[in-house]
């Protein structure tokens, strides 16, 4: 998922200033509706965007548009007629897991579009079940993991071995005496919020002149 958003900052010589700042970040295939393919990410992934894109795994890339947020998750849409039809053929809606039978110890996949570089995927094993986290104020009950996490594959799938989806990459610690320590929210604390969020109107656009 790329996403191009407008930065503010204030200038003590030239004044309130804005800039536009290109990011990048991973989504999960959740399903779709009459007219739309539905993706999740994080929400910070699409947080104040003014123009979102998704590249796909035959690196066609199509527009897309936010569905529904909450503070961790968000749902974005991408036109179903709009993805070329070789593309959807080689794409199709993840499986999603069940995170609350996960054991110590167990391998997972994470996958994702470290630096914004493409896709990429990283192995590990779950180190730590429930763990609480204060994010922005905020705890969360996250899982840990020794995966690689890096900057790009927030909203990236972590996989069982099964190849079921059983979390959503969301954060990494980041220290230089620190490795091996990411973080992912558990896919069964997420599933109705995510069904949730797929009923949203799809927030589409609005030429200033049509306003």
């Amino acid at each position: 998922i790329n996403n191009k958003m407008i930065y503010t900052q204030n200038n003590w010589l030239f004044g309130q200033q804005q800039y536009e700042v290109p990011s990048s970040g991973s989504g999960i295939i959740a399903g779709q509706n009459d007219t739309e393919l539905l993706i999740i990410t994080n929400n910070h992934v699409v947080e104040d965007s003014e123009e979102l894109s998704v590249t796909f795994i035959d690196n066609q890339s199509v527009k897309a548009a936010v569905k529904g947020t909450d503070s961790d998750l968000a749902v974005i849409a991408v036109q179903l007629s709009d993805i070329p039809e070789e593309t959807r053929k080689q794409i199709k809606a993840a499986d999603l897991g069940d995170s609350d039978s996960l054991k110590l110890g167990q391998g997972v996949v994470a996958i994702g579009n470290a630096l914004g570089q493409g896709q990429s995927v990283t192995v590990g094993y779950v180190s730590a079940l429930n763990k609480k986290l204060t994010i922005n104020d905020v705890e969360r009950t996250l899982l840990q993991v020794d995966a690689a996490i890096n900057p790009g594959n927030s909203g990236g799938a972590l996989l069982n071995m099964n190849g079921e989806v059983i979390g959503i990459n969301a954060a990494k610690y980041s220290d230089i005496s620190v490795e091996g320590i990411g973080y992912a929210i558990p896919i069964s604390q997420a599933k109705d919020i995510i069904s949730d969020l797929m009923t949203k109107t799809t927030k589409v656009a609005v030429d200033e002149n049509e306003q």
